[in-house]
C-alpha cells in the first residue's frame, strides 16, 4: 500500500482562507434563496449584492478514504436579512455517525445545531473557541458579530453532506437572530416541518 504524503497548510486569517488547499467552493448571496425567513430583506441584497461572496470554504482534501480526513477554512461576511443573522446553509453528513469540529480563528459566530427529532443546541464560537459537533447532528453555522467569521474545521474524508433534511424540513428549528441588545437569541422557526418518525428512527440506526 503507497502512503499518502503528509500535508501542511496555513490559516491565512485575513483573507479567510486556507492557504494549501485542493478545493475551494463558494456560496453568494443569490444562492441562499429560501433561507431566511424575511423575503422582502432578503430580496433587497439580492438587488444589491446578488453575485457577491456570502461565504466560502477552502479545504485540503487528501483523499475520501476512511480514516482520512478533511480540514479546512471557512469564512463568512457579517450582516442581517431583516433580523436574522447571516448563514451557512449547513447539513448533517451523508453519514450521520461522523463527527466534526470547528475551532474559532477570529469574529464570533453560533454552531446552531439540531437533532434529527428537532432538539436545539446553540454553541457561541469566538478566537480560540472549539466546538465539537458530536454524530447524528445537523449543524449550521450563524455568524452574529460585526466582523468577519473565520473558523477551521476537519472531518472525516468520508462523511458527505446531506443538505435536503433541512429543506424539506422548511428550514431548522429554531432561527438566529439580533435580540435587539446588541446580542444574539434562538427564536421558533415558524415554517419548520417536525420530520416523520421512521426518517428519524432511520437516520438514528445508520451505522455507515
Amino acid at each position: 500500500m503507497a502512503l499518502i504524503e503528509p500535508g501542511v497548510g496555513f490559516v491565512d486569517i485575513a483573507s479567510g482562507q486556507l492557504k494549501g488547499s485542493t478545493n475551494r467552493y463558494v456560496k453568494t448571496f443569490r444562492d441562499l434563496d429560501g433561507l431566511y425567513e424575511d423575503e422582502a430583506a432578503f430580496a433587497a441584497i439580492v438587488a444589491r449584492r446578488a453575485d457577491d461572496v456570502a461565504y466560502e470554504v477552502t479545504d485540503y482534501k487528501p483523499s475520501a478514504n476512511a480514516g482520512d480526513m478533511i480540514i479546512g477554512v471557512t469564512r463568512m461576511e457579517p450582516g442581517k436579512v431583516g433580523n436574522e443573522y447571516y448563514l451557512t446553509r449547513g447539513h448533517i453528513h451523508a453519514r450521520p455517525n461522523r463527527p466534526e469540529m470547528y475551532y474559532g480563528e477570529s469574529g464570533l459566530g453560533v454552531m446552531l445545531l439540531e437533532s434529527p427529532s428537532g432538539e436545539i443546541r446553540t454553541v457561541e464560537i469566538g478566537p480560540r473557541t472549539m466546538c465539537y459537533v458530536p454524530p447524528y447532528w445537523i449543524h449550521r453555522s450563524v455568524n452574529v458579530g460585526p466582523d468577519p467569521l473565520v473558523m477551521t474545521f476537519a472531518y472525516p474524508a468520508d462523511s458527505g453532506q446531506d443538505y435536503d433534511i433541512i429543506a424539506k424540513a422548511g428550514g431548522m428549528k429554531s432561527r438566529i437572530v439580533d435580540d435587539g441588545k446588541g446580542g444574539w437569541k434562538a427564536i421558533d422557526n415558524a415554517a419548520y416541518r417536525p420530520r416523520p418518525q421512521a426518517l428519524v428512527d432511520a437516520i438514528m440506526a445508520m451505522k455507515d
